[in-house]
């Protein structure tokens, strides 16, 4: 399946929760924190809003868009306000 996103709306695959510390402490899925950051895979045609493009590996708002799976892989459609930075 192919998702183009809209207007000011970008389409980033979210990075998957660390499963074990640094120490090699495994940590159960209910302990995990919802990840924020992702890399992005497509972005609207809003030229003007979007500053991120597509490969830039991104941290977004906590709360923010919608969650869609893609091929069994979970992403996101956020608006590119709702995008803080672009991380190394």
């Amino acid at each position: 399946m192919t998702v183009k996103p809209l207007q000011d709306r970008v389409l980033i695959k979210v990075m998957e929760a660390e499963t074990k510390t640094a120490s090699g402490i495994y940590i159960p899925d209910t302990a995990q924190e919802k990840t924020q950051t992702g890399t992005v895979i497509a972005v609207g045609d809003d030229e003007e809003s979007i500053t991120v493009k597509a490969g830039d590996k991104v941290m977004y708002d906590k709360y923010a868009g919608t969650t869609i799976s893609i091929d069994s892989v979970d992403h996101l459609i956020v608006k590119s306000s709702d995008i803080l930075a672009v991380v190394n």
